[in-house]
């Protein structure tokens, strides 16, 4: 989206003048202003332009060479990046227009995989189709005004430099000079190009804007695309807590419910004893306290699957390998988390490692299971890699798709690569900390 600068903003850079009014429009800042920023196209042109052609020619030449190409393409896509921000900053302070930018995607830990995201990230392309048509755009831009300032003076002044010349014989272009008719009309259409010149600016930096805006500035449709993607999501996210809602229900119902009615009936029936036969209620009340014990086992389980208590004191640090020690895979954690990340995506990430383990144990056929959570740069990363069959997909399962939706309800993103035959690696990214 591309925004105006506020009026207040742009009377710095003065008023726009009416075309009516061709002098004032001749020696409006505004003017000056554009012509500056249309001069330095073709220079600013030129230079991006031979950047990003020589990133790419590098990374395709290197590409055979081990994959040497991928960071020569990922320096490319930053470095494109980093160039955009920098016209975007010269138009918004020589042309007063704000033109928002694209997000580059996340980062991902496998650079392969980003590569792959960046080339079919419909705003890197936009943005290196920007800089690519930058050059002959700039030679047109700058070539059209720079020929109108310089012949339009020159044919102005001309007169003047004939006579302070002294040489009577003196030609432009094959055309006498002799003559003060000649050199009065040349003077005129000097100044009739000086006066034009306002509009031609004009012209060529709305064209100018309209490039950048389509090209530099957001992806038209994402916003809403996401907004849409959060929306069914959320729908999801609803239908999934009705779920885990009825799930806790039926659990209290069928266990701990019968486990508690089982406890106080043969309490009952030891109350009942102890009145006719007092010494014969030992084993009543040994029963009565094992089923005491199996009920505040299944509560601890519930609790346990609702928000483990460890979690909220000592966070994932603490959380996580008891996780891993009731996995039956044998699992190598490594927990690097120096800033506790808020409460809602600290659970989301435990409870994301627990269901990726838990679908290591039931379907994966896995030997071994490596989990891997560090906080880097604001950034929660999980990662859970298994060598088991492979073959694992998000649209086929409703595990990973409500994993999915839970991680998109905090703005995340879940990746899963799973070949057939192994191994599978998910990958999830959580703002690991409030801003």
């Amino acid at each position: 989206m591309s925004t105006a600068v506020p009026p207040s903003a742009r009377a710095a850079g003065g008023a726009r003048p009416s075309p009516a009014d061709p002098l004032r429009a001749f020696a409006s800042p505004a003017t000056w202003l554009g012509a500056a920023h249309l001069l330095l196209d073709a220079f600013i042109g030129a230079a991006t332009c031979f950047l990003l052609l020589a990133g790419l020619f590098w990374s395709v030449l290197l590409l055979p060479f081990a994959l040497l190409g991928v960071p020569v393409w990922l320096l490319t896509a930053w470095v494109g990046a980093g160039l955009g921000a920098i016209e975007r900053a010269r138009y918004r302070l020589l042309l007063g227009v704000v033109i928002d930018p694209q997000p580059m995607p996340p980062a991902h830990r496998n650079p392969l995989r980003y590569a792959g995201v960046l080339l079919r990230d419909p705003g890197v392309q936009r943005r290196t189709a920007h800089q690519v048509l930058a050059a002959p755009l700039g030679m047109l831009t700058s070539g059209i005004v720079y020929g109108l300032l310089a012949f339009g003076a020159t044919l102005l002044v001309l007169p003047v430099a004939v006579l302070m010349s002294g040489n009577p014989d003196a030609h432009l272009f094959g055309i006498p000079l002799a003559s003060g008719t000649v050199r009065g009309l040349l003077a005129g259409l000097g100044l009739i190009l000086l006066l034009v010149t306002p509009a031609v600016v004009r012209a060529l930096v709305a064209l100018d804007v309209a490039v950048a805006r389509a090209l530099l500035g957001p992806v038209p449709g994402a916003l809403a695309a996401r907004v849409g993607e959060l929306e069914r999501s959320r729908a999801r996210v609803v239908d999934s807590v009705e779920a885990e809602r009825r799930r806790i229900e039926r659990d209290l119902h069928d266990g701990t419910q019968q486990h508690l009615v089982s406890l106080a009936m043969t309490l009952g029936r030891a109350k009942a004893r102890y009145r006719t036969e007092p010494d014969g209620i030992g084993d009543l009340l040994d029963e009565a306290h094992q089923q005491a014990k199996d009920a505040v086992v299944e509560l601890r389980g519930l609790i346990r699957g609702l928000h483990p208590p460890v979690l909220s004191d000592r966070g994932l640090d603490a959380a996580l390998p008891a996780l891993a020690a009731r996995c039956p895979v044998p699992v190598d954690l490594t927990v690097d988390v120096p800033v506790r990340p808020a409460p809602a995506v600290e659970a989301i990430g435990y409870f994301v490692v627990s269901e990726a383990l838990t679908n290591v144990a039931k379907h994966a056929g896995a030997a071994r299971a490596t989990v891997t959570v560090v906080e880097s740069d604001r950034t929660l990363w999980i990662t859970v890699t298994d060598d088991g069959r492979g073959g694992a997909d998000p649209a086929r399962g409703t595990g990973l798709r409500g994993l999915a939706d839970r991680v998109s309800g905090v703005d995340g993103q879940l990746s899963v690569d799973s070949p057939v035959g192994g191994p599978t690696v998910l990958t999830v990214e959580l703002p690991g900390r409030p801003l």
